[in-house]
Formats: C-alpha cells, sequence, structure tokens
C-alpha cells in the first residue's frame, strides 16, 4: 500500500466531542501539575477554544492513543506546547515506518502508514530526541515500548531513523533503518496552541 491513510476528513469538532475533549484535557492537567507548574487551566482553555483546528489535532491526539498535556508555554508567544504523555507509546498509531521514503523502501510487508505522514494527517510534529528526553524528565514513559522521533537529515540519508525508550532506569535514543516497523513503536507528537 503507499498512499497516506488519512486520520479524518472532518476537521471540524462538534460542540459535544469539544466539551469532552475540553473536559478530558482539564482532568489530565490537574491530574499531572508536576509537568506545567505555575500555568494555569482556566487560560489554557481559553486559547483552545479559541483555535478550532489545533483543538482538532489535539481530539486526534487523544483519539489515537497520545494522552495530549501541557509540558510548556513559549514566553514570547503565549503559545502552550504539548506533548503525548502516555505512559507507552500511543496504541493507536503503532507498526508504522519512520517516512515515506523507508516504507517504499520494502519490498513486501509494507505497512499501512508513517510515522511522519501520520503526524501529518493529525496535523503535529513528531517530538525531537532533547524533546523527548525532556518528556522523560516528567516521568517514566516507554517501558515497555518505544517511540520514534524526529531524525536529523544526516542521519535519515544514510537510511536511518531514531526511537527512543526507558530501560535499566535511564532513557536510550537507538537506531533502526527507516523501513522498519514493530507491534511496539509508534511514535510521540507535540503541537503549540
Amino acid at each position: 500500500m503507499t498512499k497516506s491513510k488519512k486520520v479524518s476528513d472532518n476537521q471540524e469538532l462538534s460542540p459535544k466531542q469539544r466539551e469532552v475533549l475540553l473536559t478530558v484535557l482539564k482532568a489530565r492537567f490537574e491530574k499531572n501539575l508536576n509537568r506545567h507548574q505555575g500555568l494555569e487551566w482556566t487560560q489554557v482553555r481559553a486559547r483552545l477554544e479559541a483555535n478550532a483546528a489545533k483543538l482538532w489535532a489535539l481530539n486526534e491526539m487523544e483519539r489515537t492513543g497520545g494522552e495530549p498535556d501541557v509540558v510548556d508555554q513559549d514566553k514570547k508567544t503565549g503559545e502552550y506546547v504539548f506533548y503525548d504523555c502516555s505512559s507507552e507509546t500511543p496504541k493507536g498509531r503503532t507498526g508504522v515506518c519512520y517516512d515515506r521514503e523507508g516504507l517504499e523502501s520494502r519490498k513486501e510487508h509494507r505497512p499501512e502508514n508513517t510515522a511522519m505522514d501520520l503526524a501529518a494527517a493529525i496535523g503535529i510534529e513528531l517530538l525531537t530526541e532533547e524533546q523527548y528526553f525532556k518528556l522523560q524528565k516528567l516521568g517514566e514513559f516507554d517501558t515497555k515500548t518505544s517511540s520514534w522521533v524526529k531524525t536529523p537529515d544526516a542521519i535519515r540519508k544514510l537510511g536511518g531513523a531514531l526511537y527512543g525508550d526507558r530501560r535499566y532506569g535511564r532513557v536510550f535514543i537507538g537506531h533502526n533503518g527507516a523501513q522498519s516497523y514493530y507491534s511496539a513503536r509508534a511514535f510521540r507528537g507535540w503541537i503549540r496552541v
């Protein structure tokens, strides 16, 4: 299969879907205050309500198992930064190659999608290595799974792609061929709102 699988054709949430998502995000925000010390939910909610496209993307992050939460605020722009904060790699995104080039290089047993294509369809970007390490300072993530991370061009040009995980009480960045895919590897994304 060589086409990119779309997540959804309708990129607008109904009023009920919006309220359900905002309720879920608020509960997660309040349960994990260590991730966003000094930030207030009322200000986050106001920014979310003013941006329907970003709210849709957050809903797709949630729907695919990412459990998005606020992890930072850009002091210059005022934007809030959300990361996928599910304890393990998002279940609704597993079994994907790193990118389209990796998928096309497979001669057989091609997966349906790629991490890069799926992230673009959702409207998010893959965490970088630096962001992945920052996430791991907020808790213990990917102790049984792994997540593709944004791979530097120099590595990607040589056919490789990077992933992160936590084992033995330590965070690792590893590598595979970009054409690889595993049932226990998806990707973690981020978005600014």
